[in-house]
């Protein structure tokens, strides 16, 4: 099978193997493409076109691909029935930060992207848009519970937090941090930090956002923060035993 799919699920979990009961590795965003490699029974395996990261979904929320004209811009945005705010879903709807939708037609500041479903104009940018500054981005999830495998704004690990940057930008970056640290040119090796150093440990990355603070989706902490970078570094090495293994720059890719 070699047909490209669209995913129309608000965001699903992609797990590791076809259960359930197996870890989730990552998310699908709403207009997030794919390829179906196989099928087994209620599961599907496949293979995202952005990063190419396997795994398997059971719903059936997709259609063949088709073209997206813009992408939600802010944390999240409200699904409305209507194009008014008193139009709410009865149990709250909400699409992710980078997802994609068509637009069907727009009144009164608010967009249709499928039948009976409206999200403010305010909440979208063109699919070209570009954001050069990063940490706008990476702040919009401060305080995002930390999720292993998660990439919206209900949770979020540290590596997704990293590659949504890019995948906002249209631009390729791998999914786990095994695979970023061989991105974003050669290792720097150095003591004194500045904005847009990426720093890896075996399993985890962090962002600095200037030469003082950096930025992550923590796993002791339960939450995106912001932190101290010497303090976080001596905090890994006394609780994890973990030395940074990598240092490179968002601005070298």
């Amino acid at each position: 099978m070699n047909n490209i799919f669209v995913h129309k699920g608000y965001y699903t979990y992609l797990y590791k193997g076809p259960s359930n009961k197996l870890p989730v590795v990552s998310e699908i965003l709403y207009g997030e493409y794919f390829k179906i490699l196989s099928k087994n029974k209620n599961w599907i395996k496949v293979k995202t076109s952005f990063d190419n990261y396997i795994g398997y979904i059971k719903d059936k929320l997709y259609v063949e691909k088709s073209l997206s004209t813009h992408k939600i811009y802010t944390l999240k945005a409200r699904i409305f029935t209507k194009p008014s705010v008193k139009k709410k879903y009865k149990t709250e709807k909400f699409l992710s930060f980078a997802s994609r939708i068509s637009i069907i037609q727009s009144h009164k500041g608010f967009i249709e992207y499928e039948k009976n479903k409206w999200i403010k104009q305010i909440n979208i940018r063109n699919v070209s848009h570009i954001e050069k500054d990063y940490v706008k981005i990476l702040k919009l999830f401060l305080k995002a519970k930390y999720v292993w495998g998660g990439k919206t704004f209900r949770g979020i690990d540290c590596s997704a937090l990293l590659q949504l940057i890019f995948f906002y930008n249209n631009r390729f970056y791998p999914r786990d941090t095994i695979d970023q640290i061989k991105y974003l040119g050669s290792n720097i090796k150095k003591k004194i930090f500045k904005k847009g150093d990426i720093i890896f440990w075996n399993g985890h990355v962090a962002i600095c956002i200037n030469n003082k603070e950096l930025i992550h989706a923590f796993g002791p902490k339960k939450k995106v923060v912001l932190m101290n970078i010497k303090k976080t570094i001596i905090e890994i090495k006394k609780n994890s035993e973990l030395s940074i293994i990598s240092v490179k720059n968002i601005n070298a890719y």
